[in-house]
């Protein structure tokens, strides 16, 4: 199990690994090019919109935007916190995902190599979004007193699927 809000903005670590993975081989191939300055404003729309899916994700209950807020107010309390909670800085490793690394760093090398080697930095549309995310789930783990938890707990089969919480208390004393 992993806290939400580490898995969200451990992508940022994700996206990173991909890039720095990807941009040796494709800046080798290719070479540094310098980048047009007139891309710029095209570029900060993309990750404005980015922001905002992240947005409309976590803040509606309609599932056609995407909404997760109806997931996360069902959230089911977890029934033995002790037992089933990772050590606090645990969740933070297990919220790193290597398969996701891969999806991000094929694509980049291809992009990189066929269209140009600034390609590489597709990976960072996910970045805005997954930020977005993770700081409005902070807030509301404070406005609400606790920690929202996802992954599988075989000793909570009503669970599954489902965002789990804890105390905040529980997952910070060990």
């Amino acid at each position: 199990m992993v806290r939400y809000v580490h898995h969200q903005l451990a992508t940022i670590v994700e996206v990173g690994v991909a890039m720095a993975v990807t941009a040796p081989v494709v800046f080798g191939v290719r070479g540094l090019q310098q980048a047009e300055s007139g891309k710029v404003l095209p570029l900060l729309s993309i990750l404005g919109v980015s922001a905002l899916f992240g947005l409309l994700a976590v803040s509606s209950r309609s599932h056609w935007l995407g909404g997760e807020k109806l997931d996360f107010e069902s959230a089911v309390p977890l029934a033995n916190p002790e037992a089933m909670l990772p050590a606090p800085r645990e969740s933070m490793r297990r919220s790193f995902a290597a398969p996701f690394v891969v999806v991000v760093a094929l694509p980049s090398l291809i992009f990189g190599l066929l269209w140009g080697p600034w390609a590489i930095g597709w990976g960072l549309f996910f970045v805005p979004e997954r930020i977005v995310k993770g700081v409005y789930i902070f807030f509301w783990e404070r406005r609400h007193g606790v920690l929202l938890w996802s992954g599988k707990a075989k000793e909570q089969p009503l669970g599954k699927g489902q965002f789990l919480y804890s105390s905040p208390r529980i997952a910070t004393s060990g």
